[in-house]
């Protein structure tokens, strides 16, 4: 077995955020940062960042992997970088604050709409509404669940109606 395949998952993860080079089977190489590794197989997602904005993504199967060789530790925006790659555009992240916010905007909404809703959760950051459907931060229309698809369309109709909401501009 080779030195990579005898590593840990917590051992890969060192390797996150980080430039390297990847021997492969048949003295094939790869460089390029890494943006994951599979837990399971090993394998390796690259990315490379190429003029004007674009990038490639190649994934280095764990089997085939002999060796990989740190280059570059990468700098403190190199992480943002890759994590803003794969995120739905729009996506945006909030302070604590923020979040405190949007919930007690939002409660205070649905409870002037006369709609039960209490806190629940861990720290109390989910809203629970007539305890049959819940609302996760960032408190938006699509982050509500429930079994019940006709009291879910009708929150999520109603949370589209609040003119203090700030997910329209989003």
């Amino acid at each position: 077995m080779n030195e990579w395949k005898a590593k840990k998952p917590l051992e890969w993860e060192n390797y996150l955020n980080k430039e390297v080079k990847v021997t492969a089977d048949e003295k094939n190489t790869y460089q390029g940062w890494v943006f994951t590794v599979d837990p399971v197989s090993g394998s390796i997602v690259l990315v490379n960042f190429i003029d004007a904005g674009k990038v490639s993504v190649a994934t280095v199967m764990g089997h085939a992997i002999q060796a990989v060789e740190l280059i570059n530790e990468g700098e403190s925006n190199t992480t943002e970088k890759l994590s803003a790659l794969f995120m739905p555009t729009g996506t945006r992240t909030y302070s604590n604050e923020e979040l405190e916010q949007r919930k007690s905007r939002l409660k205070s909404w649905l409870e002037k709409n006369r709609i039960p809703v209490t806190e629940q959760g861990d720290q109390n950051k989910m809203l629970c509404v007539a305890g049959v459907l819940t609302v996760s931060p960032p408190y938006n229309p699509e982050d509500c669940n429930s079994s019940n698809e006709i009291i879910l369309s009708r929150v999520q109709s109603l949370i589209n109606c609040n003119p203090e909401a700030g997910h329209k501009n989003e």
